[in-house]
């Protein structure tokens, strides 16, 4: 059970049956009266986003979320396919449960899937992640600017910026809770 004072962004809370994830948290103090907890909240379920105000002393529970270790198999044109590699059960997730993390999915890649009961509603990426760039720009030889970059296609589609002397068909790290280049990785 949780109660007013631990609101912070990121907490994960049930209301009315369904599961909220706090986006945005501001604390304000009146000259006189009681504490507010102004919050902005999203329902993991349906995306839908709303502000609401919170009172000190208002208490909610926990949200009954698990996470489960699942291998990513296939997207095929609508929903995409994870695998539970214990029990080969699969579950299956739309565009918008999986996000953005579908820039940073490949086959095989083992990531944990958010589930509310037995529900699945989101994913949660590896932090760091390995693809190969499959089309960059050749580098300029005298295009030293510093803090320079160039556009680079992954192997699943996305484009992001990478230093200039990233070539195509190298392999990167890349940090998928910010989404940008980390390293070059050997492999």
């Amino acid at each position: 059970m949780y109660e007013s004072s631990d609101l912070r962004k990121g907490l994960k809370i049930e209301m009315d049956g369904e599961p909220y994830v706090v986006t945005q948290f501001n604390f304000v103090k009146p000259g006189k009266g009681q504490a507010l907890y102004k919050c902005k909240l999203k329902n993991m379920l349906t995306g839908v986003q709303f502000e609401k105000t919170f009172r000190s002393g208002d208490k909610f529970n926990e949200a009954d979320l698990m996470e489960k270790e699942m291998e990513y198999l296939y997207y095929d044109g609508e929903k995409y396919c994870f695998m539970d590699t214990s029990t080969y059960e699969q579950e299956f997730l739309n565009e918008d449960q999986v996000g953005d993390a579908k820039n940073f999915l490949k086959e095989n890649t083992v990531c944990n899937i958010l589930f509310f009961g037995e529900k699945a509603i989101g994913i949660n990426l590896p932090f760091f992640i390995h693809l190969k760039i499959t089309q960059a720009d050749p580098w300029a030889k005298g295009d030293t600017a510093t803090g320079s970059t160039k556009p680079a296609t992954l192997e699943t589609g996305h484009v992001l910026q990478v230093p200039p002397f990233v070539e195509e068909g190298q392999v990167i790290r890349i940090d998928t809770r910010t989404g940008e280049y980390v390293e070059r990785v050997k492999e």
